[in-house]
This record gives structure tokens, sequence and C-alpha cells, in this order.
């Protein structure tokens, strides 16, 4: 995982240190979805595979195959996104500036939002399967 680069000098300006600093966190996430997505691809295999024959509830793996669309659509509205903010240099007024970091607040929201929804559904799915695993003994 590769984040850009970016350094904070001390003749930016504070719109120019927070513009740097959302494109850092914007890296952030798209590594940590990215992840995620991984995550994801695991809990579903191993509740089709794995957990199939001590797993009666199918819908814990609909809803990780929904949180999966989910989040590859997040994730390309944040790739997307972080493509426009190429743009950002060209702003010429606190106006312009202003309607990126606006945007960048509500990416943020929808980031955490995300998040949260995938955490609660991971808990979920842990609080089902406790009990279910048998653990090999290292000898």
């Amino acid at each position: 995982m590769e984040t850009e680069n970016i350094q904070i000098f001390n003749h930016d300006t504070n719109i120019d240190v927070t513009h740097k600093i959302n494109t850092m966190e914007l890296d952030n996430w798209i590594n940590h979805l990215k992840y995620i997505k991984k995550e994801l691809s695991n809990l579903i295999n191993m509740c089709k595979n794995d957990l199939n024959d001590k797993f009666e509830d199918k819908s814990v793996v609909e809803r990780f195959e929904k949180k999966e669309i989910e989040n590859e659509t997040f994730l390309n509205a944040l790739n997307a996104y972080s493509k426009s903010r190429q743009n950002i240099i060209e702003c010429e007024d606190t106006q312009c500036d202003m309607v990126y970091i606006t945007e960048h607040e509500s990416y943020r929201r929808s980031y955490l939002y995300h998040l949260d929804k995938y955490r609660r559904l991971k808990d979920e799915f842990f609080n089902k399967v406790q009990g279910k695993f048998t653990l090999l003994k290292v000898k």
C-alpha cells in the first residue's frame, strides 16, 4: 500500500495544509477499503467453505456479499474523488477551496458511516460463530 509522500512546509497557508492533510486522509481511506475488500472476500469464503455445515444462518453471508458490493462501489467513488482533487491547485479563491473542503467532509462522513456498518456486521458475525470453531492444538 503506497501513499503519496506529502510534505507540509512552513510557508504553506492554512488552506494548503488542510488540502494536504485531506489528501493523506483520503489515501488512508482508500487503503483501508482495499484491506476491507480482502477481508470480506476471506469472510465470505470462510462462511461458504469452512463454516458451511456448522453455520446455519445464511443471511450473514448474503449481508457480507452485499457489503462487498457496497465497499467496491465506495472504493470506486473515492478513487474518482481522488482524481478530481488534482484540480485543487487551480483554485484561486477561498470559495473554490471551500468547495473541496466541504466535499471532503461529506466523504469523511460517508466513510465513517460505511466503516461503522461494516464493523457492526463483522461483530454480529463473530458473535454468532463464537464457539463454532474447533481450534487445533499445536503439539
